[in-house]
């Protein structure tokens, strides 16, 4: 049943993406607009009949672009998110009863769809849903705050025009919160701050918005301030229109006008002056008002925070209680007023057909078509495909071209540029780019961080094979930081992904979507090698068995990658005349690389290596491409311990956050798990600690901090960068490997 609701849902927000006109000019304009029937019949009229079609045409849509938002919703984890957008749908009138997100009613949120998010209370997928405010339709991107998640985040963020960045006035800024912050720069996302939660114990908006300031390096002000806290929080007065408002009803649907009270009036002027001060240091035309003294109106405040806003210099906070009902109607009048429409945010894309060359693309309906597919879902209607459209317009019948792989594909809906739309029937990975074929555009590739854990896992039954390999295809299309390989040793399937909790969500989803019972083996951290000195090698490879012969011989050295290189292997030809015919070449590089698959510490890739070709001989019949191929390997071993090998292993970013009484158990057992604490901040009763540590020393750590934290401690833990183990690690690692090998 849920999946059908959660399907339907969908299926509803295909059709009105796809079909709704937002804010549409008279009906016969926008047939012929959209059709492009009047099109042919205002060119033979004549230039001057084209050109005012064309000048129509403009207006249309920049009309229609500028009451249209794409928005996302990203957080920390339990930050409430899933709870805003729950209430944004409810007041919009998308929904008709309100459910919590770990509700007693067993429905949970309209967002977490799911069954598995409604039982952990998380959103694992970045659930999409539109609604209209005011005659503005928004369309909502809401996000995992989980770390293992992170893809989740970082798609959702490549194809939005603003976002609200929620934050908890008791957790204040979280690890998490830092790295969704760093997304949205990454991407260029203007966005607005919610201090979510001021009903709850120890709430202190001012603490997050310095908190905001100082972590996040946000030039912010606040835009409200609340009337009470905790328990007396009642209101909230904006500072814009130096107005308060009350929300009454039983939901918080209405919301009351009232004045300022009496005891507030001096902190709203005193923080509305800052605010202003604030704003005029990043918006020319509000600090000539501010320094000349004159009063400022609330317009002029209003369009002075959007330009800012716009232009990513300043991030406006909001403040409120979306579990309460408080606050989230002024919110939404806060994404009109002050983020993005699609016609304001420029989008790049790189020309295939001119040596990816960025292109600044017009975002208008009149250029060609350019779509990007940003998420993927498999349901039991066939793939369901999320497509932003940047430039252009997808009608009826029309075919469109996935640049990536060149296959046509028959679209079946109607959409222009800016909108979000949900298709059936498009066979495509997740970040594949769609045009109309008159340009080889691709939207810039997404960043995929490496997968840093892996599982080995097996179907129980034999029966469910097909299943299975179903399975794991699809969770690897949707899902780029989710990778399936086989162990050519053991012939076992090994899935890898960016963390435990990631792994065991997929697990999971196997068994209740494919009803899959699948075993797994021991979590298996990925390791690196990598080399410290160059090594020479020279090699002859020499084999004459009757008939033709393999003769191969490479000379050359390998040495390590200069810190933060660009690529992680690089092969220079360095040969000169003919010592090695040039067609020989890509198999020696071939050879090479195959090699560096597997270093012979543990068995694990090698990176960061140069190596360079300088020499070699062939023969005029023994030669091949194989001769070459197997002399590059066993030219690589030859070297390999020559250099110096080091294993690498994958070091995580943990934030731990506990009651102060514990501190001097937990900073043990992190240095017994040889971890290193960079930072030590103290919130209210609680204690706060960074450090970085050895994945391969965190298995079940979860459940040893609820042990030593009496259950009140929770943590955060995210990939930072693979460094090199210590010597007695490493001995043991080795050691380890060769007697897996043994026993083979």
């Amino acid at each position: 049943m849920a999946a059908r609701s959660a399907r339907s849902s969908t299926t509803r927000l295909l059709y009105s993406l796809c079909t709704a006109s937002i804010n549409p000019a008279p009906q016969t304009s926008t047939a012929a607009l959209l059709t492009g029937n009047f099109h042919l019949r205002y060119f033979s009229a004549g230039s001057a009949a084209a050109a005012r079609l064309r000048e129509e045409k403009d207006i249309w849509w920049k009309e229609s672009l500028q009451k249209l938002r794409n928005i996302g919703i990203s957080a920390h984890i339990d930050s409430g998110k899933t709870t805003l957008t729950e209430r944004v749908l409810f007041y919009t009138g998308r929904i008709h009863e309100i459910h919590e997100v770990r509700g007693k009613d067993g429905v949970g949120a309209k967002m977490d769809s799911m069954d598995l998010e409604r039982e952990k209370g998380i959103t694992i997928q970045s659930a999409a849903t539109y609604c209209t405010w005011k005659d503005y339709q928004v369309n909502i991107i809401d996000t995992p705050g989980h770390v293992d998640f992170t893809i989740e985040v970082e798609r959702a963020l490549r194809v939005l025009d603003g976002a609200i960045l929620v934050l908890c006035s008791v957790g204040g800024v979280q690890s998490q919160s830092i790295t969704v912050d760093r997304q949205m720069r990454r991407y260029e996302v203007p966005r607005i701050a919610f201090i979510n939660k001021l009903d709850r114990m120890g709430a202190d908006p001012w603490k997050v918005l310095n908190q905001a300031r100082t972590k996040l390096r946000h030039h912010s002000a606040a835009v409200q301030i609340p009337i009470g806290l905790e328990d007396d929080f009642k209101g909230l007065v904006d500072l814009v229109n130096m107005k308060a408002y009350y929300f009454h009803g039983s939901s918080g649907e209405k919301v009351v006008t009232e004045d300022i009270p009496a005891n507030l009036e001096a902190v709203a002027l005193e923080k509305r002056r800052e605010l202003v001060e604030i704003v005029s240091e990043v918006d020319d035309k509000l600090a000539e008002a501010f320094l000349s003294d004159e009063p400022i109106s609330a317009a002029e405040l209003e369009e002075a925070i959007r330009r800012a806003t716009v232009a990513r210099k300043f991030v406006p906070v909001f403040m409120g209680s979306a579990f309460k009902n408080k606050g989230v109607q002024p919110l939404l009048d806060g994404v009109l007023s002050y983020l993005p429409c699609p016609a304001e945010v420029s989008n790049h894309a790189l020309d295939q057909s001119k040596n990816e060359e960025k292109v600044t693309l017009s975002g208008s309906p009149s250029g060609p078509l350019v779509a990007l597919a940003f998420k993927l879902e498999e349901g039991r209607f066939g793939q369901l495909t999320y497509l932003r459209i940047y430039e252009g317009v997808i009608k009826k019948g029309d075919f469109i071209i996935n640049v990536n792989t060149g296959k046509k594909v028959k679209d079946i809906q109607q959409a222009h540029a800016g909108q979000i739309v949900a298709v059936f029937g498009v066979d495509c990975a997740s970040g594949d780019t769609f045009t109309d074929g008159s340009v080889k555009y691709t939207m810039t590739s997404m960043s995929v961080p490496e997968p840093v854990m892996s599982l080995a896992i097996s179907a129980v039954s034999k029966d469910s094979g097909g299943n299975f390999s179903k399975a794991l295809n699809r969770f690897q299309r949707e899902d780029p930081t989710f990778r399936v390989g086989l162990d050519a040793e053991s012939g076992q399937t090994i899935i890898s992904g960016m963390g435990e909790l990631h792994l065991d969500i997929y697990v999971e989803r196997m068994r209740r979507e494919y009803k899959v019972d699948a075993t797994v083996g021991k979590p298996r951290v990925n390791f690196r090698e990598t080399i410290t000195q160059r090594a020479e090698f020279d090699y002859l490879h020499k084999k004459q068995s009757g008939g033709q012969g393999q003769y191969g011989r490479v000379i050359g050295y390998v040495e390590p990658l200069p810190q933060g290189y660009g690529t992680k292997f690089e092969f220079e030809n360095m040969l000169v005349g003919q010592a090695i015919p040039s067609n020989f070449v890509p198999a020696i590089e071939k050879g090479f690389r195959e090699a560096a698959n597997s270093g012979s510490l543990i068995g694990h890739p090698v990176e960061n290596i140069r190596v360079v070709l300088n020499d070699g001989t062939s023969h005029a019949v023994d030669s091949s491409e194989l001769a070459f191929k197997l002399a590059a390997i066993y030219a690589f071993r030859q070297c390999y311990t020559a250099a110096k090998p080091v294993i690498l292993e994958p070091v995580m970013l943990v934030e731990l956050k506990f009651p102060t009484e514990f501190q001097g158990t937990v900073t043990g057992d992190i240095n017994k798990r040889k971890g290193m604490i960079v930072g030590n901040d103290q919130e209210g009763d609680d204690c706060v600690i960074t450090a970085h540590v050895p994945l391969n020393n965190m298995f079940g750590y979860s459940t040893a901090l609820r042990s030593m934290t009496q259950g009140k401690g929770e943590f955060t833990m995210e990939y930072l960068e693979h460094s090199q183990v210590s010597q007695d690690v490493q001995t043991q690692l080795v050691n380890a490997y060769k007697a897996t090998k043994a026993g083979d």
